[in-house]
């Protein structure tokens, strides 16, 4: 089998997050010789592989076979993997079971390794996350068998394979925000407090504006808003209160006390609450640490590009990785069509992804 092959097989299963589907199981099989540990958690499965080939550092790759509701619009099965004009039509081609296949084929082909070979798989990233990768990262610190470093196969190239990727991610924190009025007719605007009229001024200190100017790793920290409302959608009666939601893609320059500073300094005088939630936090990779420069160098060998290091781009595992202390990377196939009706992939991106870590594990030291 190959690592076409065993990409047709792993999207033949059903694995809607946080349902494995079977296939850990079938994974686990297929990597004779590697000790396998679950550690599972309230209904989601997560599986550890590893095999010590001598001394040396620890590498691992990871990643998630759970995959999100296929949805409308398909014009195949999508649990059914296609073969069309040279590509690959199925829900998780592109995120993240291509990313799989290469990876696990490579570690299936090597024989030999300077080190230990690991692969730390969960069946809920598209999920809540709460019980997964996190959850056997805990157990392998409890036994002193965390990873040096760790290459997640998350789809990064943009719009040509070996383009980009991923050496850190942005983190997330979203705000909720009450302004208090007081409801009155509008026919007697000067009896009622008005938060759509309070706010209006405020927008512009608030509404795209970067909280920091960035730096050579990350973009600014932008306060996006997400939802503004109030009233009762009628035309007489000001509202009694506006709540908005807005959401921060923070780089490792701006914090959740340094947002509330400023939304404190816009909203001094008025009636106002505030609630953050941190869903994730930022990390990096320093760019001279061996598995970015390694990396990069095994995908200049198969492709000829030189690959831009990137944070752009949502949350991904990685981010346990980061607060782990692991130094850690993502990179896998094109990411146009994730979470698309019609996913599909190309055969020459997985061929060519599984030569990358092929060779990434040959050239790690």
């Amino acid at each position: 089998m190959n690592a076409v092959d065993l990409l047709l097989k792993l999207l033949s299963f059903k694995s809607l997050t946080p349902d494995d589907a079977g296939s850990l199981k079938f994974i686990e099989e297929y990597l004779e010789g590697y000790e396998a540990t679950y550690v599972n958690k309230e209904g989601v499965k997560n599986l550890f592989l590893t095999k010590k080939f001598s001394e040396g550092p620890h590498l691992c790759f990871a990643g998630h076979v759970d995959v999100v509701p296929a949805g409308d619009g398909w014009e195949t099965n999508p649990f059914v993997p296609v073969i069309k004009e040279e590509n690959i039509y199925a829900r998780g081609t592109q995120d993240m079971k291509s990313g799989l296949a290469a990876f696990i084929q490579a570690c299936k082909d090597t024989e030999h390794f300077q080190g230990r070979l690991s692969i730390l798989l969960t069946s809920d990233e598209e999920g809540e996350a709460k019980y997964g990768t996190v959850i056997m990262l805990e157990h392998l610190k409890e036994i002193g068998s965390l990873p040096d470093y760790c290459i997640v196969a998350e789809p990064t190239c943009e719009t040509t394979f070996g383009d980009a990727i991923k050496i850190g991610r942005r983190g997330s924190i979203n705000g909720y925000l009450t302004l208090q009025g007081k409801q009155g007719h509008a026919a007697y605007p000067e009896k009622t407090i008005n938060p759509v009229h309070q706010i209006a001024s405020i927008l512009e200190k608030i509404a795209g504006v970067n909280l920091d100017n960035g730096d050579d790793d990350f973009a600014p920290s932008q306060m996006v808003i997400t939802d503004i409302r109030a009233g009762m959608e009628v035309t007489n009666v000001t509202p009694g209160a506006l709540k908005m939601m807005f959401n921060v893609r923070n780089s490792t320059k701006t914090t959740q006390s340094e947002i509330k500073m400023h939304i404190d300094k816009c909203f001094e005088g008025l009636d106002y609450s505030l609630e953050l939630t941190q869903g994730s936090y930022p990390f990096v990779t320093t760019r001279d640490s061996k598995v970015v420069e390694k990396l990069s160098q095994s995908i200049k060998n198969i492709t000829g590009l030189d690959t831009k290091l990137s944070t752009a781009g949502g949350t991904s595992d990685a981010r346990f990785m980061g607060a782990f202390g692991i130094d850690v990377v993502e990179f896998g196939v094109i990411n146009d069509t994730i979470h698309a009706p019609n996913e599909r992939t190309s055969i020459k991106e997985v061929e060519a992804l599984y030569d990358v870590f092929k060779d990434k594990v040959k050239h790690i030291n």
